[in-house]
């Protein structure tokens, strides 16, 4: 797919198909989100891949959007390793385009996704639930699968959020 095609094409998808994803998708999405750039090449970032109805049950009770993780066949979770971590706003800036590598990936490869923060504030359970080492600080949950219908989105015009000098 053309870059500036998948950039302004990627939306986010809240709905998908009762249809499993293929594991190499998922791996390539992965790999992708494991190629972004972080700071002293620190690589910040860890994922917990979700494919067990239950463990996903589990978490979907903890966010109001419950029923996209429940509906997305893979969710995954994204965390900060705070031990390979030397300055938390820079590294959580690259795992935000860890995330949206991933987003793209997904994107590109014909399946949906969305990125899912409001379940942040129960983020000691997430960690709980998932069995994560004491050291990873949970960031984002991304669902993702076959889309069931397409996401929607505007933006403000450019000119209004562009300040040149």
């Amino acid at each position: 797919m053309d870059c500036m095609k998948a950039l302004l094409g990627r939306r986010s998808v809240r709905h998908y198909l009762d249809r499993p994803v293929e594991m190499d998708k998922v791996i390539r999405a992965l790999e992708a989100a494991h190629w972004a750039p972080s700071g002293k090449n620190n690589q910040p970032w860890r994922f917990v891949v979700i494919c067990e109805m239950d463990i996903r049950e589990e978490l979907a009770k903890l966010t109001i959007s419950g029923r996209i993780i429940r509906e997305a066949p893979i969710a995954v979770a994204v965390f900060m390793d705070r031990d390979v971590s030397y300055h938390r706003e820079k590294d959580l800036q690259a795992i935000g385009a860890c995330i949206e590598n991933m987003l793209l990936a997904f994107h590109c490869q014909g399946l949906g996704s969305v990125w899912l923060g409001e379940i942040l504030k129960n983020k000691e359970k997430v960690e709980a639930i998932l069995k994560v080492p004491a050291s990873w600080e949970f960031v984002a949950l991304v669902s993702a699968g076959y889309p069931a219908s397409e996401g929607s989105s505007d933006r403000r015009p450019l000119e209004e959020v562009t300040i040149w000098r």
